[in-house]
């Protein structure tokens, strides 16, 4: 489920599209291991779309720069 592999180093991260009227910039958490992994969460269905693993807040500083979110919120 969490650790499906998909998230990418933050260097490598794919170009996914963002659509901030419909989705919002999200940092998914595990309780359990603690991994966390930025994406977008569709704001009607909740369906979360990785796109880059976060390790360290320079990841988080690329993920926001590079989509230029402002705010980024943290689910569990």
């Amino acid at each position: 489920m969490f650790g499906s592999g998909k998230a990418k180093k933050s260097k490598d991260a794919p170009r996914v599209e963002f659509d901030p009227k419909r989705q919002r910039a999200v940092i998914r958490c595990s309780i359990c291991t603690g991994e966390q992994v930025a994406g977008f969460q569709d704001k009607s269905s909740g369906r979360f779309e990785e796109v880059m693993l976060i390790r360290q807040a320079a990841d988080l500083r690329h993920f926001k720069e590079l989509y230029g979110i402002e705010e980024v919120t943290k689910v569990y």
